[in-house]
C-alpha cells in the first residue's frame, strides 16, 4: 500500500442458493453506487437459481463478464436495464470452495457482511458454525470479529427449526431480515418491490441509497398524483 493511500475495506456479500437473486443484484448495484467495495461469494447452490432466474451461468475463470450481464438486468428480466461499471478493484470474487480466500480469516480488512438471498441451509450453517465453503466461513468471521452480519433470509414458510436458527443468529449479534417486500411506498413494478427489501438490508447495514420512498407519516403519500 503506498503512503497516504487508504486500505480497501469491502462488504463481502454472499449469494446463497435461495430464490430471490434479483435481491442480491439490486444490494451489489447500490453498494457501488454508495461508492462501497465489495468482495463478491456465490455459493454452487446460488449458481444454479441464478441459471434457473436469469439464464445467466455464473463462472469463476468469466465473473466479471457473468457479473455484469447479471447486475445490469431487471428484475423484470429485462437485459441492459442498468449500466453497471465493474472496472478496477472495486469488486472482487472469491470462489466459494477457496477456504484460504481473504475474507476467511479475520485479519483479513471488512466493514462486514450481508448474505441475500439467504436460504435456510445457509442460516443453519452460520447458526451451527459448520464453515462448510466460504460463505459460511465468511459469516462466522464475521461474527467473531463484532462485525455486521445482515442475513436476508428467503424462505417460506419457517419450521421451528429454522426459527431457532435465527433467534442464535440474533443472539450472536447478526441482524435478520426478511425478505419481506411492502407497499407503503408506491411501487409499481417488480423491481420497486425488489429495491424494496434491498434497501432494508443496506439501511440494516447502515449504507446510504435512494432505493425506495421511506415513510414520512402521510397517509396516502404513495398514491398516484394523475
Amino acid at each position: 500500500m503506498n503512503p497516504g493511500e487508504s486500505q480497501r475495506a469491502p462488504w463481502i456479500v454472499g449469494v446463497s442458493g435461495a430464490s430471490g437473486t434479483p435481491y442480491a443484484a439490486a444490494v451489489l448495484r447500490a453498494l457501488l453506487a454508495a461508492g462501497e467495495s465489495v468482495d463478491l461469494v456465490v455459493s454452487r447452490a446460488s449458481r444454479l437459481t441464478l441459471l434457473d432466474e436469469t439464464g445467466i451461468s455464473f463462472r469463476d475463470a468469466h465473473w466479471r463478464t457473468d457479473l455484469h450481464a447479471w447486475l445490469s438486468r431487471g428484475a423484470d428480466g429485462k437485459p441492459g436495464t442498468f449500466d453497471v461499471d465493474l472496472a478496477g478493484d472495486r469488486v472482487r470474487h472469491w470462489s466459494a470452495g477457496d477456504l484460504a480466500a481473504g475474507p476467511s480469516s479475520g485479519s483479513y480488512p471488512a466493514k462486514g457482511m450481508l448474505i441475500v438471498p439467504a436460504s435456510t441451509a445457509s442460516v443453519a450453517g452460520v447458526a451451527l458454525g459448520l464453515s462448510k465453503d466460504l460463505l459460511q466461513r465468511s459469516a462466522s468471521v464475521t461474527l467473531k470479529e463484532g462485525r455486521r452480519l445482515v442475513v436476508a433470509v428467503r424462505e417460506t414458510p419457517l419450521d421451528g427449526r429454522t426459527l431457532r436458527h435465527l433467534v442464535t443468529l440474533d443472539d450472536a449479534g447478526a441482524t435478520v431480515v426478511p425478505a419481506s417486500p411492502a407497499f407503503y411506498a408506491g411501487a409499481t413494478h417488480i423491481q420497486d418491490l425488489v429495491d424494496f427489501v434491498a434497501g432494508r438490508v443496506l439501511d440494516a447495514a447502515g449504507v446510504e441509497h435512494d432505493l425506495y420512498r421511506r415513510w414520512r407519516g402521510d397517509l396516502g403519500g404513495a398514491r398516484p398524483t394523475t
